[in-house]
């Protein structure tokens, strides 16, 4: 795949000159401020960044800390090329962060060796934070990454207002499915399921996570309840699609989930989660993104005991 470099620089004549130095090690992305730099690696996150440490408006520095402070491109290594030749300021640029740093004029072969190392590192580290980031079984999210994106969904909710919602999905009577089938068909039962759930019109901010054992969580940001129980309803069918076959199963011959939902409304001043059956009076007036999956697992608990294979939200206020 290709790499993605994005250039920095207030002088034409630099970022011509780097882009002959840097011909034929990736896609050269160019920008001449920092907000057009800003811009461009929000629409297309480059793979690393070459940036002028000195510019007019915003410097070098600032829009450093402007990447750092997304975290779409926190992760991304930017090399300072600069002019100074005083090892202070060399050294202020590791202190904030820099992956590494090149000295005006430039030399060819040590800028295009030093944009090799970084690349290789920033794959490499890709590489182990998907291992850290995916379940080993299914392919999709694992709970770390789950808790992480979780986390910061409902912040932005909270912030915007905008409503969130989490589907909790179990399937149903799965310790007999081993037990009839054997744990390997059941471990090709969990990665069809898994399959079958990202194949349900998933937006890009919405995220399928194995949460552990036989349970899924769908995570659905701006959904609020109406689109929640309406995505349930395709997991229930998406899954039901697949047919496989599961003789051991008291509800149908074939393999079922149980659909738990539970949505937040929006807004930081709303003290009423939805979808958790508790009443507001009785929780703390400061929500967490725990409640909302707190709430998910008891409609899921719900769905169960009213005999599987459904889906199940509950209206505190009902």
């Amino acid at each position: 795949m290709d790499n993605t470099i994005l250039l920095v620089d207030d002088d034409l004549g630099a970022i011509e000159l780097m882009g002959h130095v840097l011909q034929g090690m990736g896609r050269l992305q160019f920008a001449t401020s920092g907000a057009d730099a800003l811009r461009l690696a929000q629409e297309s996150v480059p793979d690393l960044v070459l940036l002028d440490a000195e510019m007019p408006g915003m410097s070098g520095f600032e829009l450093f800390r402007a990447f750092k402070a997304l975290p779409a491109l926190a992760d991304v290594p930017v090399i300072f090329i600069t002019s100074h030749k005083d090892a202070n300021f060399e050294v202020e640029c590791f202190e904030i962060g820099a992956a590494d740093f090149i000295s005006k004029p430039v030399v060819a072969p040590l800028v295009r060796a030093r944009v090799k190392t970084q690349l290789r590192l920033k794959h490499l580290t890709d590489k182990l934070r998907h291992i850290a980031t995916t379940d080993g079984l299914t392919g999709i999210a694992n709970r770390r990454q789950l808790d992480d994106v979780l986390e910061r969904e409902w912040l932005l909710a909270r912030r915007t207002g905008e409503p969130i919602a989490v589907l909790m999905i179990d399937v149903d009577h799965f310790k007999l499915y081993n037990d009839h089938y054997g744990h390997p068909l059941g471990d090709v039962c969990l990665q069809q399921v898994a399959r079958a759930l990202l194949g349900i019109g998933l937006r890009p901010a919405d995220l399928v996570a194995r949460y552990g054992g036989e349970e899924f969580v769908m995570l659905l940001p701006g959904t609020p309840r109406a689109g929640a129980e309406h995505m349930a309803q395709c997991v229930l069918q998406a899954v039901a699609v697949l047919g496989i076959a599961h003789a051991a199963s008291p509800t149908t011959p074939h393999v079922t989930v149980s659909v738990g939902i539970a949505w937040e409304s929006g807004g930081a001043d709303r003290a009423d989660l939805r979808g958790d059956g508790l009443g507001a009076a009785n929780k703390p007036p400061k929500r967490s993104a725990s409640d909302l999956i707190a709430a998910a697992d008891i409609a899921l608990y719900r769905a169960k005991h009213a005999g599987r294979a459904r889906a199940h939200s509950q209206d505190s206020a009902c």
